[in-house]
């Protein structure tokens, strides 16, 4: 990184305790997480995410030849995936059509012991679907509070784990008795990665099980930012932003995988991030984009939307592929704004029903003993079913197929 002449304030990864012996640095920042002397769980504890402004090549040099520090990475924007518009239906459900396809209406698991944290634009704190939970907010974006001025945050929640509304469910996990908010997008500030880090970090510090996150890297933001203020040509822009794009994925692998050893001696916390929305499945030419981080990161399960479908619920065109999982996301029925409800599509709706299901299996797992990260994602990830799927689905666009929640039997 030429820190002499590109202006990047850049994010670290920090564990105090660190003694293992490092491997090779895999681009920009990156560095092994072995561990010969079976402290990884207390690092991760102890896990910190410090940020760097404008770092001189000298302080380069110096984190990498720190062993406290497992990786950095330049700031990268973050945004929120944008939800599509969908008709409101001409009659309320009983039940949420995909809070049905996932069989959270059948399962006897509610989500009760389990904490849920959702990361993005905050919450609307009195809306009626959180009457009797225990919301734990914090702003990261300099707003002043985890207010949600945008509507899409509190659509997230109400499908996690909304209460009913007007006669319909509309929360998968609708026994969650805390929640952990954490607004990362929106304010003066924006979203970016730091931010992002540190509001991870956060939740799993306040004892989250499973974090939420429908939202993704601003790429072009970081090429435009580098062209603006640095006053790069887009040529070098590109470059430098790849580099940066690299880093912040092997950044936020290590995040995951420090958070999942965390379990030997804190809570399990499991990441459910959405795929993106980039994809354009019906236009000619017709394209599909890959996972988009920070839910490409190894480590994180991305999720993939589905529509509805009478002969079989179908990929969403804009739905990206190479998903772990796939959770309803066309035509959503949840929270919103004032008290009341809206109808929307994306990735970003399909993500919360995932971690609405991840909450039902940690609430059943916990009642047989210790949560481990290893098994409760395994129980999700084998949960997954091709059967209510259209014929022909390519596995490539939905990873395990449509979660689903436990049932009596398993």
């Amino acid at each position: 990184m030429p820190a002499t002449t590109v202006k990047q304030n850049i994010l670290i990864l920090r564990a105090p305790a660190l003694r293992a012996t490092r491997d090779p640095f895999d681009g920009l920042g990156a560095r092994g997480l072995g561990d010969p002397n079976g402290a990884q769980a207390e690092r991760a504890v102890a896990l910190k995410a410090e940020t760097a402004e404008n770092p001189s090549s000298a302080t380069i040099d110096a984190l990498h030849r720190d062993p406290t520090v497992l990786g950095y990475a330049p700031f990268m924007p973050i945004k929120l995936i944008e939800p599509l518009a969908a008709p409101e239906p001409a009659a309320a459900a009983a039940v949420t059509w995909g809070v049905k396809a996932v069989g959270a209406d059948t399962s006897p698991y509610t989500g009760a012991g389990v904490t849920v944290s959702v990361l993005d634009t905050g919450i609307d704190a009195d809306h009626p679907a959180f009457t009797g939970v225990d919301l734990v907010t914090k702003d990261f974006t300099g707003a002043g509070s985890a207010e949600d001025d945008n509507g899409h945050g509190t659509h997230c929640a109400g499908t996690i784990f909304g209460r009913d509304l007007a006669g319909q469910r509309i929360g998968v996990a609708r026994g969650v008795q805390r929640a952990l908010i954490g607004k990362v997008l929106g304010g003066p500030d924006g979203g970016r990665s730091d931010t992002l880090a540190a509001a991870m970090l956060w939740a799993a510090d306040n004892g989250a099980n499973v974090i939420s996150m429908s939202l993704g890297m601003d790429f072009p933001g970081l090429v435009d930012e580098l062209v603006q203020v640095n006053g790069l040509p887009i040529p070098a822009a590109t470059s430098i932003a790849l580099d940066g794009y690299r880093a912040n994925i092997r950044l936020f692998e290590q995040l995951a995988s420090l958070l999942n050893a965390r379990a030997a001696v804190a809570q399990t916390t499991l990441v459910v991030a959405a795929a993106g929305n980039e994809s354009e499945r019906a236009s000619n030419p017709a394209y599909e984009i890959n996972v988009a981080p920070p839910a490409a990161a190894y480590g994180i399960t991305s999720v993939a939307a589905l529509a509805e479908g009478a002969n079989g619920h179908t990929v969403a065109p804009f739905s990206n592929t190479m998903a772990t999982v796939a959770g309803p996301g066309v035509a959503v029925t949840s929270a919103w704004l004032n008290g009341g409800t809206k109808t929307i599509s994306g990735t970003s709706m399909a993500t919360p029903h995932v971690a609405g299901v991840t909450a039902l299996w940690a609430e059943r797992l916990l009642a047989q003993g210790p949560l481990s990260p290893t098994l409760l994602q395994s129980k999700l990830i084998g949960s997954g079913t091709f059967t209510p799927l259209k014929a022909g689905t390519d596995p490539v666009d939905v990873g395990a197929g449509l979660v689903q929640a436990p049932t009596a039997a398993n």
